[in-house]
């Protein structure tokens, strides 16, 4: 085994012209009154890594332009398509009117596990709420459904940044699975 050089890595990634034309994966995330500004600047990063339709940040989530943000976010904030809203139900309802399932990722009585997006339920979009309190009930009340990552230790939660992570690739894991016939 080697490591491969930087310019190995970049023959086998796109291009900023790519990845404006390129093809995107049916899943989007929406960010609920998210704080950190190193939180959405990672989630920015992951998203391009998983090829996401769009980021979307709404209520007090802050948005570029932002130092803080393009630390983490590493140049993501120019490959990922996002939009602000500062309201969260008036985005669910524009992202409902385009044909989208809406997910929150919260801790319900639903108790439905990540790893059971099926077929129907794309394109999808993942609500993540705020780092202390989650996702508000008004807003978890417009949602089709929740899913949740389960926890086996002392802690109810991972961070935020984390959790989208997760969520993300097996969304687009089960998502590649289903319609393009892929098993990582």
């Amino acid at each position: 085994m080697r490591k491969l050089l930087h310019n190995e890595i970049l023959e086998h990634r796109l291009s900023l012209e790519e990845v404006k034309r390129v093809t995107r994966h049916p899943v989007s995330v929406l960010l609920h009154n998210v704080r950190s500004l190193y939180n959405v600047g990672s989630i920015f990063r992951t998203c391009d890594a998983a090829l996401c339709r769009e980021l979307i940040l709404c209520g007090f989530t802050p948005h570029p332009p932002r130092k803080e943000i393009e630390k983490t976010a590493l140049g993501a904030v120019e490959t990922v398509p996002w939009r602000y809203f500062p309201r969260t139900n008036e985005a669910i309802q524009v992202l409902r009117s385009e044909g989208n399932k809406i997910f929150a990722l919260e801790i319900t009585d639903r108790k439905r596990n990540y790893t059971t997006i099926e077929k129907d339920d794309f394109p999808l979009v993942v609500v993540l709420g705020n780092e202390l309190t989650g996702i508000d009930q008004d807003i978890l009340n417009l949602c089709d459904d929740a899913i949740e990552i389960p926890m086996f230790g002392v802690k109810h939660s991972l961070n935020v940044a984390v959790a989208s992570g997760i969520v993300l690739f097996e969304s687009i894991r089960i998502y590649r699975k289903l319609f393009l016939g892929e098993i990582w």
